[in-house]
C-alpha cells in the first residue's frame, strides 16, 4: 500500500477499536496487530498514541458531519425539513450495529481536563455541528437562530445518551417529535394553507410569546 493508504487504514482500524473498547483500554499493541503492520510503521504515521487518537477525531469529525449534511440534504429541501431530518439521521445511525453512543463523548469521558488536546477536539466536534444546526435555523428566519440550535443540540445528546443504553431508534424518533413541536411553537412548521391552519400557527405563536414573557 501506498503511505497514504496506510495512513488511512491505520485511521480506520483506530476509529473502529476505539469504538467497541475504548480509547484508553485500545493498546497500540491491538491496533497494529489488527491493521496487520509493524509497530514501527504506526510510529512513522503518529509520533504518540495521542496522536493517532486526534487524528481518528478528525476523520471522525469529518465523516460524521459530511455524513449528516448530505443526508439531511437528500431529505428535505427547506431548512425546516431539514432540521427534523437531523433526527432522521440520528434514527439510522442508531440502527447501525456498530453504534456505541457518541465517540466523541467517549473521548471527553476519557480524557476529561478541559485543557487536554484529545477533549478540546472532542469539543470542537460539538461545535460544528451546533454550528450546523444554526445554520439551518438561520435559513429558516427564526426570531432566535442560536436558542432554536442549542435545543435541538439538546435533543440530539439526549436521544444519543438514552439510545447507548437502550440499543434502540425509539430515542431519536421521540426527540424528533419533541423538535416538531419546538419549531410550531414557534410557528415555522409548514402545513396545508387553510384558515384552520393559519389559526393554529397564530396560537402557537402566542402560546410561545406568552410562556417566555
Amino acid at each position: 500500500m501506498r503511505r497514504s493508504e496506510i495512513r488511512d487504514h491505520l485511521l480506520e482500524t483506530a476509529l473502529r477499536l476505539f469504538n467497541q473498547h475504548g480509547y484508553t483500554a485500545t493498546g497500540v499493541d491491538l491496533i497494529i496487530a489488527e491493521a496487520g503492520v509493524a509497530k514501527t510503521t504506526l510510529y512513522r504515521h503518529f509520533d504518540t498514541k495521542e496522536d493517532l487518537i486526534l487524528a481518528a477525531l478528525e476523520r471522525q469529525d469529518e465523516q460524521a458531519r459530511d455524513a449528516m449534511r448530505v443526508f439531511v440534504e437528500q431529505r428535505a429541501s427547506d431548512p425546516v425539513g431539514r432540521l427534523l431530518a437531523t433526527f432522521d439521521c440520528l434514527e439510522a445511525w442508531f440502527r447501525d450495529a456498530r453504534f456505541r453512543g457518541c465517540p466523541f463523548v467517549s473521548a471527553a469521558g476519557e480524557h476529561k481536563d478541559t485543557a487536554n488536546p484529545v477533549f478540546r477536539a472532542a469539543a470542537l466536534h460539538k461545535r460544528l455541528t451546533l454550528a450546523y444546526f444554526e445554520e439551518l435555523a438561520h435559513a429558516a428566519r427564526f426570531a432566535e437562530p442560536k436558542r432554536i440550535a442549542a435545543e435541538i443540540n439538546v435533543l440530539h445528546e439526549g436521544a444519543t445518551a438514552v439510545a447507548q443504553m437502550t440499543r434502540t431508534t425509539e430515542p431519536a424518533r421521540q426527540a424528533r417529535r419533541m423538535a416538531a413541536q419546538l419549531l410550531a411553537a414557534e410557528g415555522q412548521i409548514v402545513e396545508p394553507s387553510s384558515p384552520a391552519s393559519s389559526t393554529r400557527r397564530e396560537d402557537a405563536r402566542q402560546r410561545a410569546q406568552a410562556s417566555r414573557s
